[in-house]
């Protein structure tokens, strides 16, 4: 039997596929792919170690963002949003994903609107207790008198007494009249000794 050389050829680069190829190659259709999170998480729970368990469940989780529902169907849940939706499969699809998307810049003008209108209502608020501090701050000014502050008694006396003795009238006289006759008396009558000397 004679060969040729483009067949021995042919079987010489599967030959050395075969021996260069991992010894671990999976197809993916050999074994079964879970259909969704739930199938996903289920076997992740078979496995050996929790280590094992913990990233199985964060593989199932990047790969499926869709939950199955009790009556059939799949929810999608947002956080973002704190919101879910319903989607066809176990991952949006890109019209539903657009449709989240556009949900979710509603959702934030919907939140800018309500922030500014807080906003306006806080601001109202705080002018509404400034005014009602300045009417109640002018009302006690009309109502309360503030006092005038006051002399000593000591000098308020020495007022009434200047304005009652300003016509010159002798009761007003007679105590300096008194005082000066006090003085002369002392003069004349002391020793002539003390006189000449101051």
């Amino acid at each position: 039997m004679i060969v040729s050389r483009s067949s021995l050829l042919a079987v010489a680069v599967v030959a050395g596929l075969i021996v260069l190829s991992p010894a671990r190659a999976h197809a993916q259709w050999w074994r079964s792919a879970p259909a969704d999170f739930e199938t996903c998480a289920d076997k992740a729970e078979k496995a050996k170690t929790k280590e094992d368990k913990t990233a199985a469940l964060a593989e199932c989780n990047a790969k499926f963002a869709g939950r199955r529902k009790p009556g059939g169907g799949y929810t999608y849940y947002d956080f973002m949003q704190d919101r879910t939706f319903d989607i066809a499969g176990p991952n949006p699809t890109p019209e539903e994903q657009k449709y989240i998307d556009l949900q979710y810049t509603a959702y934030l003008e919907s939140q800018r609107r309500d922030s500014i209108a807080a906003a306006i209502t806080a601001k109202q608020a705080q002018r509404q207790e400034l005014q009602q501090g300045v009417q109640q701050v002018s009302l006690r000014t009309e109502t309360e008198k503030i006092p005038v502050p006051v002399a000593s008694p000591v000098k308020q006396a020495a007022r009434i007494k200047a304005s009652i003795c300003a016509k010159n009238a002798f009761s007003c006289e007679w105590p300096r009249l008194s005082q000066t006759i006090d003085d002369l008396k002392k003069l004349f009558s002391s020793p002539p000794g003390k006189a000449k000397r101051s």
